[in-house]
């Protein structure tokens, strides 16, 4: 039997992708390392997902996309699959990294806090800047990567990336 294991990267290329991109963001909790290796594609966890912010994508495996909403942790993505892909052990449900473009209006004198006024746990304030320009400032520490910020974004400057992986049981 040949080797099932998806080279993302070899694929990216294939498709004309010459920089390399972030990879998807995958349901919370679930195990980035060997995700492509144990998901079936079967859709259970986006069928499961009540806010519908869990999609087909690349090869059909599931993927978050924060445009469509933020992720509540509710974990209804874990509980509806049946493969050992998801660790609900682990405190965190991922590790996202919170990046603000330079495309963000209150970076380029326009008054805007949506992100702000989107973020569930306060973790972006704007601090005054040279000039008396507020820009933001994520918190990581805490930043959930829940996403709301993204979806609130008009300029589409906000970005959620994977972070350092979080430690999973074997």
């Amino acid at each position: 039997m040949a080797d099932e294991t998806v080279d993302l990267g070899r694929r990216g290329f294939l498709r004309g992708r010459r920089r390399a991109e972030p990879g998807p963001v995958r349901p919370p909790w679930s195990r980035t390392d060997r995700f492509t290796d144990l998901c079936t594609r079967c859709g259970a966890c986006a069928d499961a997902c009540p806010e519908g912010i869990i999609r087909r994508g690349d090869g059909g495996f599931p993927e978050i996309d924060f445009r469509r909403g933020e992720c509540s942790f509710c974990a209804a993505c874990a509980d509806s699959c049946l493969e050992p892909i998801f660790d609900r052990v682990t405190a965190s449900p991922w590790t996202l990294a919170v990046r603000i473009g330079p495309s963000c209006l209150a970076m380029n004198r326009v008054v805007c806090r949506s992100c702000r006024d989107a973020c569930p746990e306060s973790a972006i304030r704007f601090a005054l800047a040279p000039g008396g320009v507020a820009v933001p400032v994520v918190e990581d520490d805490s930043c959930t990567g829940c996403g709301a910020c993204l979806a609130a974004c008009p300029a589409d400057a906000v970005t959620l990336q994977p972070g350092p992986e979080t430690a999973h049981a074997p």
